[in-house]
């Protein structure tokens, strides 16, 4: 074997093991970053991945984007008063349900952006940017704005799937209207009506027990 021929191996050779340092670190940090936005994202992430077809590199790239340009935002306290008129706001909302459920969730979709920009995120008029602020901050909730708004803006929409919307809404009332409360105050829960819980709330008339 020549000089030259052994030089020539010896070169393919570390080439090709570079090459393969190369791949496997990418494999890693693909799974570490995979890892990472799921344990940031929850929910948000597989409903993500599901948005873009399952293309896990435009989904993580989508959810950088995000984290990045909305991550900075410090949601603003809630003063006692204006939790509890929200609060007041929500049971009316469940109440009017049982009479009108497409307006109940009308209605839900307003309070929710109204009480989002309240916090500091985008305001109501910024509509996909307060989404995308919120799914940052409220990742395994936020779907339940975007359940309203699709009862709101379907052609038809059956009571039930209204009152899924509203039952999944109220999680992301709750975080937004108990997290960051003033120091030394008491967060008023949202209470459903006497001696009823929020399933036996949202039945429609004429319904069984």
């Amino acid at each position: 074997m020549s000089t030259l021929t052994a030089v020539l191996i010896i070169a393919a050779s570390v080439a090709a093991l570079l090459a393969a340092g190369v791949l496997l670190r990418a494999r890693m940090g693909t799974g570490g970053d995979t890892r990472s936005l799921k344990r940031r994202f929850g929910a948000e992430y597989d409903h993500t991945l599901e948005r873009h077809g399952g293309d896990s590199e435009s989904a993580h790239r989508d959810l950088r984007e995000r984290a990045e340009r909305y991550g900075g935002i410090r949601p603003l306290p809630l003063e006692p008063t204006v939790r509890e008129h929200y609060t007041a706001q929500w049971t009316t909302i469940q109440e009017r349900f049982v009479d009108s459920p497409r307006q109940a969730v009308a209605d839900a979709d307003d309070l929710l952006t109204r009480i989002a920009a309240t916090r500091g995120f985008p305001d109501a008029d910024r509509l996909d940017e307060q989404l995308a602020a919120l799914s940052v901050h409220h990742p395994d909730h936020v779907e339940g704005l975007r359940a309203v708004r699709r009862a709101v803006h379907a052609e038809s929409s059956s009571t039930e799937a209204s009152r899924e919307a509203l039952v999944r809404a109220r999680a992301l009332f709750e975080d937004l209207t108990a997290a960051g409360r003033p120091t030394g105050t008491q967060a008023v829960r949202p209470r459903s009506a006497p001696g009823r819980n929020l399933g036996q709330l949202l039945k429609p008339k004429g319904s069984g027990a």
